[in-house]
């Protein structure tokens, strides 16, 4: 299925790409352009992301309150 119709772009190929490290939608315009013309598919584009098509990070740890850094 077509995400980005003005450059042919599927949702396939935003996964594919997400997988590569692309996980916002302006990282996935830099890999294929989608979203960059007419910004309909942006949406879209979010939706995949959202949907886990991107690894999950491991939560960095706990940053020390300010008083007990010192």
């Amino acid at each position: 299925m077509y995400v980005c119709s003005c450059f042919g772009v599927t949702e396939a190929q935003v996964k594919k790409h997400a997988e590569g490290g692309a996980c916002t939608p302006r990282q996935i315009a830099s890999a294929c352009k989608a979203g960059t013309d007419c910004g309909s598919c942006v949406r879209r584009i979010q939706a995949i992301l959202g949907r886990g098509a991107c690894p999950t990070r491991e939560p960095a740890g706990r940053l020390p309150a300010l008083d007990e850094a010192a």
